[in-house]
């Protein structure tokens, strides 16, 4: 089973479109966690145990395991999310670059030594950083394309002189996904929540892409909007979740009974959407990862949407 297969099946199981992100911030765990590597593993674990049943995927942030030296918990947490939720895939949040033997090897490090489904990558090497985790079948990669932080005007939102049409940045890299780069169906974006018409946009340039869609809550996005932007009738987006962080100063225990809570909150699902010019009239619930067939929508409705909590 492919990475957008997994999607699919985590989707029709888990009746979801939440992704949960991890990443662990040991000075705001409860009391009574320790906050070494051990304390990372067990926070993050009781999240996992808490929404097994209620997400489309996982995305642990290495950054936060590796600045704490916290490496082999990743690797073990990884192999807890299988055995609590086997059909729920695991995007490795990574954002690499890198090309050549270099990039092989951050290849072989998110797939053959953490197990994950998917990796995040930033694309702005050009395809020469993206080929190398293209190498493994079934495997996904989801490009940086219109990220949710302010600074990512300074190139993302930037004319591009020299091609025809004089497109932005970020709408190139989004046709080069839905396109030539796109070798094996195997490639997503990341689109921030906080810019809802980008997201309209980066849908009507990749209508079959899966989207990860960061940034509502902390970060100033909108779940609806984002849903309503995003959305392609038979799957969602991903959106990246700070609920860990935002309940880590409650016990253990309490927190992961609210941490299931607020991953069961929906938005009301729309209206059955139509087709206007390119893009979604309407859209659902809550959400997350895409998923391949269209279910007889319209084309321009065959991508994703996004919800946090």
């Amino acid at each position: 089973m492919n990475f957008l297969d997994q999607l699919a099946e985590a989707e029709r199981q888990n009746q979801s479109m939440l992704c949960v992100g991890l990443d662990p911030e040991p000075s705001r765990f409860p009391q009574g966690l320790s906050r070494d590597a051990e304390g990372i593993y067990d926070f993050c674990a009781a999240i996992v145990e808490a929404t097994a049943d209620l997400v489309i995927a996982f995305k642990p942030q290495i950054a936060y395991f590796a600045a704490h030296r916290a490496e082999p918990q990743l690797e073990r947490l990884l192999a807890r999310m299988k055995a609590v939720a086997p059909r729920v895939p695991v995007i490795l949040d990574a954002k690499r670059g890198d090309i050549g033997s270099t990039a092989e090897q951050y290849a072989r490090e998110a797939f053959e030594r953490y197990g994950a489904d998917a990796v995040t990558l930033s694309p702005f090497m050009g395809f020469d950083s993206v080929e190398p985790y293209l190498r493994y079948p079934g495997k996904g990669a989801f490009l940086l394309c219109r990220t949710s932080n302010p600074g990512g005007d300074d190139l993302q939102n930037q004319r591009l002189a020299g091609l025809d049409g004089q497109p932005l940045l970020y709408e190139h890299v989004a046709r080069l996904a839905q396109g030539p780069w796109n070798l094996n169906g195997q490639l997503g974006l990341v689109v921030g929540a906080t810019y809802p018409q980008e997201i309209e946009r980066v849908r009507a340039l990749a209508p079959t892409l899966p989207l990860l869609i960061p940034g509502v809550g902390a970060q100033g996005g909108d779940a609806a909007a984002t849903v309503r932007a995003g959305w392609r009738g038979d799957g969602a987006a991903q959106h990246r979740s700070g609920g860990g962080q935002q309940l880590a100063r409650h016990p253990l225990r309490q927190q992961r009974d609210r941490f299931r809570r607020r991953a069961r909150r929906r938005p009301p699902k729309p209206r059955a959407p139509r087709c206007r010019g390119g893009l979604p009239d309407t859209q659902p619930p809550r959400a997350q990862p895409g998923i391949q067939g269209q279910k007889g929508l319209c084309p321009c409705l065959a991508g994703a949407g996004s919800y946090d909590f």
